[in-house]
Order: structure tokens, then sequence, then C-alpha cells
């Protein structure tokens, strides 16, 4: 249950009331963010009303807090932030953390002992937590699964996927966030035998399912429903699927051969399109069928839209994907035609571009942090990229950041910050 927390940062808790016989009831509160991408895992968050500008002064930082090495996104349920980070001093371990939302107090840390060796870019985990049932459930970015108590930070399960399951470390380590369906923990994790995407117990750690013989690449998958059904859409490095996440079975696959296995951008899906955007081969859209078997490559392009480790938004039938030459840029999701690009003025240019793009409420307008640490608001429509205010927040990041109630919660690899979102 929601701790509720008295700081101005959090916001106050509407609830219905009883009056004069009559039930009368007030706006919901802005959301917490408690897995990647938010609480509906596609970078979507109803927020509180915000002005159309930044203060001069730039945002009111809350608190911040040290943190070790990690690209690990963050996540923030009932008054608690989590996150993951590696330590190398005294001995090398990687960290689960749990902050206090309001004052940044550490509540609680689990570690456990790690051997990076040669690990490309071997800063530390790269997964964000995920919130679940009163749980957070971790993955390392050498394939240890923990299930951790969320108010004291107990073990209650753990599972080394390399050692057990016989999973396959791929060349910059596990990245996609353990994704939760039903009573079922699933991590991406390619382990030996058709075990590129696990089904754990949430209670116990079992091993439920076994999907697929696909290498682990590092894109969290989405859940859809499609022809009457749920699917896991999934990318790895060698194909788009859609598997059944109550047993596994596979449904379809699109083959996508990806270089260095970096598939990692999670997929988008509306209206029957399923769109993946990768840095070497381009993007794909794949048209989902009347059956939940049915799909088929719609259209492909390797020219302009080129997308990395930026998460994409879709909004009525148009995408605004982070290209590694042209910056954002927006094209139609039905045909792949290009319709502008911001000529890198969101984030800077560089070989590995980031942001993260979220979208406020149901309208044009996003939040974004880019890989300066600026925070960033603007409206994105076919009609091109307008930008209405930034302010820095943080140094350089690549982490995905956190916003609950009034509060953005962003990371690096030295420090966790809370600002303060100002009212209009």
């Amino acid at each position: 249950m929601t701790t509720l927390i008295s700081n101005r940062c959090i916001a106050l808790v509407w609830v219905a009331v009883l009056l004069l016989g009559g039930l009368a009831t007030v706006p919901a509160p802005a959301e917490d963010w408690p897995r990647w991408r938010g609480p509906r895992g596609d970078g979507t968050w109803n927020a509180p009303k915000l002005p159309e500008k930044w203060p001069e002064a730039g945002l009111q930082q809350v608190w911040r807090q040290p943190v070790g090495g990690g690209d690990a996104g963050v996540v923030v349920a009932g008054g608690r932030v989590c996150t993951m980070d590696r330590q190398t001093e005294p001995e090398e371990t990687e960290r689960v953390l749990c902050f206090d939302a309001a004052t940044g107090k550490l509540l609680w840390t689990h570690s456990y002992p790690v051997a990076y060796g040669k690990l490309q870019h071997g800063n530390g985990p790269r997964a964000a937590p995920t919130f679940h049932d009163g749980r957070v459930f971790s993955l390392g970015a050498l394939g240890r699964v923990c299930c951790l108590d969320a108010a004291s930070g107990r073990l209650l399960w753990t599972k080394d996927t390399v050692a057990e399951c016989g999973a396959r470390i791929p060349m910059w380590g596990f990245a996609a966030s353990p994704f939760i369906f039903g009573n079922r923990v699933i991590v991406h994790v390619g382990a030996r035998p058709d075990g590129s995407f696990l089904a754990l117990d949430c209670k116990t750690g079992k091993e439920v399912w076994r999907s697929v013989p696909d290498r682990a690449g590092y894109c969290t998958p989405i859940l859809i429903r499609h022809a009457g059904q749920p699917q896991l859409v999934c990318w790895t490095p060698e194909n788009v699927r859609g598997l059944d996440p109550r047993d596994g079975k596979p449904l379809w696959a699109v083959p996508y051969p990806v270089t260095y296995g970096v598939s990692i951008a999670s997929p988008i899906f509306h209206e029957g399109i399923v769109f993946v955007a990768g840095y070497w081969q381009g993007s794909k859209a794949v048209q989902l069928g009347p059956g939940p078997t049915d799909a088929k490559l719609r259209w492909e392009e390797n020219q302009f839209l080129r997308g990395e480790m930026s998460q994409p938004l879709c909004r009525d039938g148009h995408v605004y994907l982070l290209d590694k030459t042209y910056g954002l840029t927006c094209f139609e999701l039905n045909t792949g035609k290009k319709l502008w690009d911001d000529a890198n003025q969101m984030t800077p240019k560089g070989r590995d571009p980031q942001a993260s793009l979220v979208w406020l409420n149901n309208a044009d307008r996003a939040i974004i942090l880019n890989a300066s640490g600026e925070l960033i608001l603007a409206r994105l429509n076919p009609a091109g990229y307008h930008e209405q205010s930034r302010t820095k927040i943080i140094g350089k990041t690549w982490a995905h950041p956190a916003f609950a109630g009034r509060c953005v919660f962003a990371r690096n690899e030295s420090e966790l910050v809370c600002v303060e979102l100002p009212k209009p």
C-alpha cells in the first residue's frame, strides 16, 4: 500500500469524500513511476499542472545523494526511490539502493559480490529495478535476479541466471528491466537451451517457463493486447517476436539480425503496428494481422530513422525518435515518411546520442532529460519541435529518470538528485 508522504515534493493523495449523501471526487494526483518507462511502460505520465517555462533561477533541488557507477534507471513507488549501482571498494559489488522520496534518506541497501572483468563499458548495472506488490525486483549486469521486500530491503529470493539457468552475458551486460505479468517476473537473459526469456514465480523465484533460443539483447519487452489475448512483444538481436506471456508460447517472429546485438529501445505498439528502431539496421514496422500468430513486415527504413538507446514516443499515429545523425525526428508510423528533424537541438550530437522523452498527460507536451543533464519542456507534434524551456539539473547522464508527485528523480554515475517541479 502506498505510503503517504507529507513533504511538499510529493503530491497529496486525493480521496473520494462522502458529501450530502452523494459521492464527490477530486482529481487523482500525479502518478508514481514504479517500473521502466513509467506506470504503463510506454513513457506516459499523468503529471501535475506545470508552467510554460521553468523559473529563471532554475529548479529547486530538494536533495541529493551519492551513488556509484551504472546507468540503471530510477523507479519510484509508495514514497520510495530505487536504483542500482556498482562499488569497487573495499570489494567489487552491485547494490540495490532504496531512498526516502521526501528526504533522500538512505533506507536500505542490498549488495552482493560481482566480477565485471572485461565487460564492455563496465561502469555498473544497466537495468532499472521494478516495484510490484510490495517487492523490488532487480537484474544485475551479470545476470543475478533479486527479489527484495520494498519496506525493509530483506532478500526474499535470488537467482544467478548464468550459473543456474544457462544465461549468456551479452557484450555490455544484461540491461532489460524485470517485467511483471501476473505472478511472474520475466527476464531477458538468453539462457541455453531455449531460454531467451525466463518467467520466474514472483514469490519463490522458481522457473515457470522459458521461451525461444535467441541471444539476450538489451531491450525490455512490452505487453499488448491483440486478437483477443495478451502478447509479450520482444526485440532480440535476431528477431522481433510475439510471445504468449501466460506460458511463453511463441506466436510470431519477424527476422531482424542486429549488429553487435544492440537491440535496445523497447518496441512501440499502436493500432496494430509494432515498431522498433536500431542504430545499425534502422527501423522496422511489423503489421499484426487478425489472428494472434499473424505478423508481417510492413515497412523498413535505414537512412533517417536509426535510433539507439533513446526510447521513441508515439501519439496520434506519429512517432518521435532520436536518430543517431539528425537528432529528434518525427515520422508517420503507417508509412515511415519523415516529416522533420530538430538538427540535434534537443540533445548534443555524438556517437551515442541519448535523451529520455516522456509525454505529459494526453496532449502534445513532453518533459525530456537530455544527455547533458538538462530538463526540457517541449511540444512535439507533426508541425515541429517547439522547445519551451530547459534547465540543468544534473551532470552528464544516460540513465532514465523517474517522476512522482511534483518531483523528478535523476541519476548519473556519481549522484542521485531530487528536483521539484514548479507550479504554474
